[in-house]
């Protein structure tokens, strides 16, 4: 798995944001940018080892740099990992104790989460779904979003 928030549940594990993001529908925080760069990266290699004509235009040496950057540094540092949080929602002592904002009877009110519900504003309908359903089944419904092509850059605000 690559680095992200998980929760251990009876039904699997789930990479979300402690403020109730859900990771796996973000192509940083589920892995999809590392795992196409890293594909990218060997088959320009490939290319630019064939005997032929070169592409002046192109430097394929920056180009798999660059490449190499983001198959190796390029990622979520996710919440817990960052050492200083800026996040008003790492600083929350209610959120560090609950796990998820989306637990958290003051969610729609709260101005430790503010940034988070304006920027995505969906969240409102899973902090009310969480309430209907538990926390594992809307992780379960929003993973079988994310299988089917669901990205947080197409839903959120910004």
């Amino acid at each position: 798995m690559h680095d992200f928030y998980i929760l251990e549940m009876d039904a699997g594990e789930y990479a979300y944001g402690v403020c109730g993001v859900f990771c796996e529908q973000c192509a940083i925080g589920n892995g999809r940018i590392k795992d196409l760069a890293s594909e990218l990266h060997r088959l320009i290699r490939d290319i630019n080892t064939v005997d032929g004509p070169k592409i002046d235009a192109f430097d394929f040496d920056e180009f798999q740099d660059g490449l190499t950057w983001f198959t190796g540094s390029y990622g979520c540092p996710t919440c817990l990992k960052i050492e200083k949080p800026w996040c008003a929602v790492m600083k929350c002592e209610k959120a560090k104790e609950l796990g998820n904002c989306l637990l958290c009877d003051e969610f729609s009110e709260c101005p430790h989460n503010e940034y988070q519900r304006t920027r995505y504003a969906y969240l409102l309908e899973h902090h009310e779904r969480v309430k209907e359903i538990g926390l594992e089944r809307c992780f379960a419904e929003e993973r079988e979003k994310a299988r089917k092509g669901t990205l947080l850059h197409d839903i959120r605000k910004y």
